[in-house]
């Protein structure tokens, strides 16, 4: 687990909130130069988190995926224009989900190249605490 200072975390968090909340496919100046401002390891994480969030909820219908934990139940590999996540989660409409991903994106992490996902099990509320997971 990367862990930023106490800015980055902060703005992380609310551009990834920016990033949950955009329309799907649309990508403005702001939102760009916003992702621009990030560290080149933070942009890929934050990127393929957003990408993760529009597929899931794109592909089926049944969820409505609105945040994803990429190191939820396991580190997630990093490579220079890569994010490989075998434990991760997301949460759907109030109920989190394992997840296993792998995004990648183009060397300045603005554009996702390719992503494969699988959702996994529900995860059961009283095991939220232990994962750092919440509603």
């Amino acid at each position: 687990m990367v862990l930023l200072p106490p800015m980055n975390k902060l703005f992380s968090a609310v551009l990834g909130w920016t990033i949950v909340a955009w329309p799907a496919g649309a990508m403005d100046s702001a939102l760009r130069a916003g992702l621009l401002k990030l560290d080149p390891q933070t942009r890929l994480e934050q990127r393929c988190d957003a990408e993760i969030l529009d597929r899931i909820t794109r592909d089926d219908h049944k969820y409505k995926a609105d945040r994803v934990v990429a190191y939820a139940f396991a580190t997630p590999e990093m490579g220079a224009d890569a994010i490989r996540s075998p434990g991760a989660a997301f949460r759907s409409k109030g109920q989190w989900y394992r997840l296993k991903f792998k995004c990648e994106t183009a060397p300045d992490h603005m554009e996702v190249l390719q992503l494969r996902y699988r959702i996994g099990d529900e995860i059961p509320e009283s095991d939220w605490p232990k994962y750092n997971l919440y509603n």
